[in-house]
């Protein structure tokens, strides 16, 4: 009787093995009615390419779905979602299956599924992705349904998940871990009669030994250093070598020979080489998402967002860190400001602008009672609003990082450069030393050669040390106040040879401002000109409301502020004019005198506000320093009042120009980068937000204020301005630094190839080498970070 045969066959989507009973589509075999239909959708769709990046990419559908009907009722919606208006709604997904470059492409692509997808963005580190949608076309219920459906169910909590998710692990890369050390500890064990001679005495363990090790090398192969081989292979797919290639290519060389050697019974084979190998490989990926999560997780809102926010307590006004919000905080929103968490308007006209958010600049009206969420800018009159949900650090750490403030200053960094030929050159080294020995008809030297050099060069050093040296340095920087978006700004940091300064609020000081008024007030004229100033987050207003020192505020409405000009509004039926002597009608026939802020009310010219600028603390000897190696431009929109005390130390009379309107000053700018200089630019994140986007380095100063512009690329609070040399110096080093490690691993490599190539340097030895190099790096990165910070006199 012939017994039945089973077949094992493997799922198209997701790759389980199942037998021959599958379901079939397309001539495809499929686990399940899950992955059946996934595909059919992506058939259907054609977005069938998403098994082209990867083989079975997909995740198994067998598991039963969810409900997700509660997703219907409009309060819990309302908990997860990043942004709502009556088109579209933005909301960010926690999704643990991300895995692989598939993945990417097919949730990038997921308006092709359903047109009511306007574009989502992916952050694969995070495993984030933020889909912006039209709720009147897809409901969000409609929508988590949708992902489930492509096999990416996400990970929904109302708390933030991103956060929560800190101090997790990779349990995935944990288990190959653990198998790999498992593998390798008996593969060591049951080589000890080939390393220590016994197989001459016990030659009746040597063939069973061998197989044994054969064995545990399959699933070390198979199981552990897959993820190696599908990087690699994408990368070929498009026709990209990566610093993966190198490394499929050592773990395939070593397995094929080991079976070769134990299958035709002339050597031992490579099992111990090839399980410590991909132990050591796991373990220096291990540390490399370490240090990636270190670098995501630990530099969050606090650090893209250092700015204060003003709450109102008691009636009277405070400034607070953002780490320091709870819900119900009542904050005060001026003009230009951005609310920081989800909030209800309890008092104002709101028009806030969400382009930081949705890319649509045009303001969106909100009255009392309704919720405004976080990323908002506020427009017009100041407002106050009632915090309700907590601040999201994986939210708002998203905008200073959106694409539409970025993609003008894409950069090739030096880790790239180098990539481009590293593997290139590593492979023609190989393949040069295999080819000489095998001419010389010695192919055991050949084998070798080839291993060893693939293993010397192994390219973890280069993966490893410029995000470890980056990321200690933005934790330096970070501890003194001087807070940079991403690594990459870091290396723009270091390239800049032109600095170009905005006067007021930049290298002027708040806290020493000598005002004085022309005029005179009367105790009720006072208080309109302190509410009209109190709307603005300019410094001169905010130095007006310090002088006249008011018990209360009025009310403003139809309020206006002219970038570089001045503010207006109505009080009570009475129309206040703030601002220069171009913006005030009365005033324009007057001599102009110091910094003057002139007031008209209702018509009525009532005298200006005399401001003399004190600078700020050292200023002197910053621009003494900076010029030594810096070229330093000064643009003001002031008058040149100011001129004459700056002459005495700013290094170039003919670079200072005053009366200098928020265009001319992006004009200015683009007219130094179209001379080829890299430029920096410091201004108040205000007045000079083009001029902070358009420059190549932009730091926008800060005073306890909310002045934040997501087209700047750090943000320096006003004391820590003297420091700002030291922060170049260090950013220059800590370049120097990385070519330097490079240099360090360079010569290693060299000396570890010209044995290799020779033949005399075992696999195993080059093995051990390679982590030993990559420990060595990253120890000389870490000592030269404490001693540029020592060195700098940066705590």
């Amino acid at each position: 009787m012939a017994a039945n045969t089973v077949t094992e066959i493997q799922c198209y989507h997701c790759g389980t093995e199942t037998t021959n009973s599958a379901y079939i589509f397309d001539n495809k075999p499929f686990c399940c009615t899950g992955c059946q239909s996934v595909y059919q959708v992506l058939s259907s769709n054609s977005l069938c390419d998403y098994y082209r990046y990867n083989d079975t990419p997909g995740q198994t559908q067998k598991i039963q779905q969810q409900q997700y009907s509660y997703l219907d009722e409009e309060n819990i919606a309302n908990d997860l979602i990043d942004f709502k208006n009556d088109t579209i709604t933005v909301i960010t997904f926690y999704i643990p299956s991300i895995h692989c470059s598939s993945c990417i492409w097919l949730l990038e692509h997921l308006h092709k599924l359903n047109t009511g997808v306007i574009h989502s963005r992916i952050d694969f580190l995070k495993k984030q992705v933020s889909i912006t949608f039209k709720p009147l076309e897809i409901s969000l219920r409609n929508l988590v349904e949708l992902l489930v459906s492509i096999g990416y169910e996400p990970l929904i909590s109302l708390q933030d998940v991103v956060k929560e998710k800190q101090g997790s692990v990779n349990r995935q890369l944990i288990q190959r871990i653990a198998v790999a050390g498992l593998c390798m500890g008996n593969v060591m064990l049951f080589s000890f009669p080939e390393y220590f001679g016994l197989s001459e005495f016990e030659q009746q363990y040597k063939t069973l030994f061998g197989w044994l090790n054969l064995a545990f090398a399959v699933p070390a192969t198979v199981y552990c250093s897959r993820d190696f081989f599908t990087s690699a292979w994408s990368g070929l797919k498009n026709k990209l070598i990566n610093l993966d290639a190198p490394l499929a290519l050592i773990i395939a060389v070593l397995f094929l020979r080991t079976v070769f050697e134990i299958t035709t019974q002339t050597g031992a084979g490579f099992s111990d080489t090839l399980t410590g190998l991909i132990f050591l490989l796991l373990m220096g990926r291990w540390v490399k998402q370490r240090t990636y999560s270190h670098l995501s997780f630990e530099r969050d809102y606090r650090s893209y967002f250092p700015v204060a926010v003003t709450i109102l307590k008691d009636k009277k006004e405070k400034s607070v860190a953002i780490a320091e919000l709870s819900i119900g905080d009542r904050v005060f929103i001026r003009n230009n400001e951005i609310l920081p968490a989800d909030s209800i308007l309890m008092r104002g006209e709101g028009f806030f602008d969400f382009s930081f958010v949705t890319g649509e600049s045009e303001p969106v009206r909100k009255v009392l009672g309704e919720i405004v969420y976080a990323g908002g800018q506020q427009v017009g009159e100041a407002v106050e609003l009632e915090i309700i949900k907590p601040v999201s650090q994986s939210y708002l750490t998203s905008l200073w990082n959106n694409e539409t403030f970025t993609s003008s200053k894409t950069i090739q960094n030096f880790n790239d450069n180098v990539a481009k030929y590293f593997s290139v050159v590593v492979f023609i080294i190989a393949l040069s030393a295999a080819g000489y020995w095998i001419y010389y008809s010695d192919t055991n030297k050949a084998w070798a050669a080839f291993t060893a050099v693939l293993i010397v060069a192994c390219p973890c050093v280069l993966s490893l040390s410029t995000p470890f040296t980056l990321s200690a340095v933005l934790a330096l920087f970070d501890k003194n106040r001087f807070y940079l978006k991403n690594t990459d700004a870091v290396e723009q940091l270091a390239r800049i040879n032109t600095i170009v300064f905005d006067k007021t609020g930049t290298i002027t000081s708040p806290e020493a401002v000598d005002i004085s008024f022309s005029g005179k007030l009367t105790a009720e004229e006072q208080i309109l000109a302190a509410s009209i100033a109190r709307n603005s987050s300019h410094p001169l207003s905010r130095e007006i409301i310090k002088w006249i020192k008011p018990e209360t505020f009025q009310h403003v409405y139809n309020f206006i502020e002219t970038p570089g000009r001045g503010i207006a509004g109505y009080i009570k039926d009475q129309y206040i004019l703030l601002g220069s002597q171009s913006f005030v009608p009365s005033a324009k026939n007057l001599i102009s005198g110091a910094s003057n802020v002139h007031l008209e009310i209702d018509g009525q010219y009532k005298g200006c506000f005399q401001i003399n600028h004190q600078w700020r603390t050292g200023l002197k000897g910053i621009f003494i320093e900076l010029s030594e190696q810096f070229n330093l431009h000064l643009l003001s929109g002031d008058n040149e009042n100011d001129k004459s005390s700056l002459q005495k130390f700013f290094p170039n009379v003919n670079q200072m120009f005053f009366k200098q309107s928020p265009q001319e000053k992006l004009e200015y700018i683009k007219n130094l980068q179209a001379k080829d200089k890299k430029v920096m630019m410091c201004g108040d994140g205000l007045n000079d937000a083009g001029a902070l986007k358009q420059s190549d380095f932009g730091i926008a100063v800060t005073d306890n204020i909310n002045n934040f512009s997501p087209g700047c690329d750090a943000v320096l609070q006003g004391d820590s301005l003297k420091q700002l040399p030291k922060f170049i110096a260090v950013a220059k080093d800590a370049m120097e630094t990385i070519k330097l490690s490079f240099s360090i691993a360079s010569m290693y490599n060299l000396v570890g190839v010209y044995f290799a190539v020779q033949g005399t340097l075992s696999p195993l030895t080059a093995a051990v080498l390679m982590p030993l190099s990559t420990v060595t790096i990253l120890l000389f990165a870490s000592f030269c970070t404490k001693y540029l910070a020592h060195k700098n006199r940066l705590n």
